[in-house]
This record gives structure tokens, sequence and C-alpha cells, in this order.
């Protein structure tokens, strides 16, 4: 294994430290220009026009590690989040009320940068919090 692929967990936390941070002017350190999210190419700057979107939806997003397994060159994570999105968000009215749920996302890197990403978020335990 190369050193690059024996730091992948380290790179991917770095990663999550730098979306916390909001610092979209390092987002290329770890995105590759042509990365492909959930099949469809959108490229560095299609990746942080979605995260800006996302940060902009949820003014308290916050990525938290809940699960983290590498298999070189993928990495497995399970990201929990505790937020309260503004209005629609996966076109549920959230409409400012907090809620809790998770995401199921698989990274492919290349040289030490995201190539790949898919991504399943449970929309059900948020449509559960909506009805109560």
């Amino acid at each position: 294994m190369t050193e690059i692929e024996n730091s992948l967990p380290e790179i991917y936390r770095a990663y999550i430290d730098c979306l916390n941070r909001q610092d979209w002017t390092a987002l290329g350190a770890f995105v590759d220009d042509n990365a492909v999210h959930n099949g469809k190419l959108i490229g560095l700057a299609g990746y942080r026009a979605m995260l800006e979107k996302d940060f902009d939806d949820i003014p308290d997003l916050r990525f938290n590690i809940q699960m983290l397994i590498a298999d070189p060159p993928y990495i497995a994570s399970r990201l929990a989040f505790d937020c309260t999105p503004k209005g629609m968000f996966l076109g549920m009215p959230v409409n400012g009320r907090t809620v809790s749920f998770t995401e199921n996302v698989f990274y492919e890197f290349r040289q030490g940068k995201i190539v790949q990403v898919w991504s399943v978020i449970d929309k059900t335990a948020i449509e559960a919090q909506l009805l109560d």
C-alpha cells in the first residue's frame, strides 16, 4: 500500500474539518477537478456549489463522523447530523425544525483526492420526525 493509501483516514478527517470550517478555497486539496457525485460528473466547482448551497440552506450544518472504514482506495463513512434546515430539505417542509439523521457515503480516492462519491441520506428518519 502506498503512503497516501495508508493515510486515507487522516485525509478524510481533514476533508471533513475543511467542510465544517467552510474553507472552500482548500476544498481542491481534497476533491478532484473531475469529481463524480452519485453518478453525475460535477467537478470541483459543482462539488463546491453543492456544499455552499447545503450550508446556505442549513446554517448550523456540521458533519460528524460516526463510523469510518478504510479499504484503499475507498472510504466508507456514516455521518451523523443534528441540524435545522431553513425551509424545504430533500423535498420535505422542515422549515426551521431541528432534525437528526445520518448519511451513508462511500468515496473513491485517487492520489489522495476524492474522485467519486456515492451518498444515501436516511430520509425516512427525517420524515418520522416531521410527523411528531
